[in-house]
């Protein structure tokens, strides 16, 4: 597990205006003193290969910031910050940004500065992501972001349902759906996360359970597959 240590690293924080390119960013004179958490991790050699190296780093990552979020009562907010660093790391240009070695750190830092502030992220979390900008381990944000969603639902008694539709449903849809599959899990709480997948003709499929290992497929597409092996058409391929 990864351990915490206070130390002082000064900053030098400007946003940075959308027509600024950030392989161009100005030199800043404006600086102040930040202190944050540093992270510890163990350097243990990996019994089967670096794979499973980077999953044990994102999970100690993750569970390092969970007990940050736990110990000052924003386990929800800190939950809402990271879906929104998935959201703008999804992005390849960003997250290519952020990993290349050949682009200062500080740069890298003054962009963080602009994203931390647009999208109002909690102190910590923009501490916890120039962490690993500093470490460079930025390249393991996705994995992180998975490992703190999983910690996060076992700290709260939470059920991840994906929802998956062809449109965006309403509010009160999601919420009945919530109710179910609250009954069928017996979770305390139930998240929704929610996708579009025009394959799926009309309808929605939900997945829940461990790593999303169970599903309600109320999609028409499943209901043509149906059809199409009652009446033995399985090699025909229906198109959508």
């Amino acid at each position: 597990m990864a351990s915490l240590q206070q130390a002082s690293i000064s900053l030098q924080p400007k946003l940075l205006s959308s027509s600024q390119h950030p392989r161009s960013l100005p030199s800043l004179n404006l600086s102040f003193s930040a202190t944050f958490p540093s992270l510890k991790l163990s350097t243990t050699r990996p019994l089967h290969g670096g794979a499973k190296m980077s999953a044990s780093a994102a999970s100690s990552y993750a569970t390092a910031l969970a007990d940050v979020a736990k110990s000052n009562n924003t386990l929800d907010a800190t939950s809402s910050d990271v879906e929104k660093v998935e959201k703008i790391f999804s992005d390849p240009q960003v997250l290519q940004f952020f990993t290349n070695p050949t682009i200062d750190v500080l740069k890298k830092r003054q962009v963080l500065d602009e994203i931390v502030s647009s999208s109002e992220l909690q102190p910590h979390t923009a501490n916890f992501l120039n962490i690993l900008v500093d470490a460079k381990r930025i390249d393991l944000i996705k994995e992180i972001v998975k490992e703190f969603e999983l910690v996060y639902n076992e700290l709260t008694d939470t059920e991840l349902a994906v929802v998956s539709s062809v449109v965006k449903l309403e509010s009160q849809h999601l919420a009945q759906i919530a109710k179910q599959v609250q009954k069928l899990t017996g979770a305390k709480n139930v998240r929704i996360k929610t996708m579009i997948d025009p394959s799926l003709v009309a309808g929605f499929t939900i997945r829940y359970g461990s790593s999303g290992s169970k599903l309600i497929d109320m999609s028409v597409k499943k209901q043509l597959e149906e059809i199409a092996a009652q009446l033995d058409l399985g090699d025909i391929q229906l198109a959508v």
